[in-house]
């Protein structure tokens, strides 16, 4: 079996930074939340927060869950524990 078609059976997630200027995840379910300094996605793995600047997306398959983002990566992050009302609270306090 191919690894892409795997990783949709067994809903794997993967990640790929290339020289902190692109990012090409897999496994992505959602994006709830971005603008040119951070990414709030859900992933099969949990949520993820991607912070840099000049980030933009420069391709998007909702179907396949594939995003692939350029711009200067600062930081990656897995917010595991969070419950829905912490991500909530969470980003109530980005917008203020």
């Amino acid at each position: 079996m191919d690894k892409e078609v795997d990783n949709l059976i067994l809903g794997g997630h993967e990640l790929k930074i290339s020289d902190r200027r692109e990012i090409f995840l897999t496994g992505i379910k959602k994006i709830d939340s971005f603008d040119n300094e951070e990414f709030l996605m859900e992933s099969n793995m949990g949520i993820i927060l991607l912070k840099g600047s000049n980030l933009e997306i420069i391709r998007l398959d909702t179907h396949d869950g594939n995003v692939k983002i350029k711009g200067k990566i600062i930081s990656f992050t897995y917010l595991d524990g969070e419950s829905k009302q912490d991500k909530e609270s969470f980003l109530s306090k980005l917008f203020k």
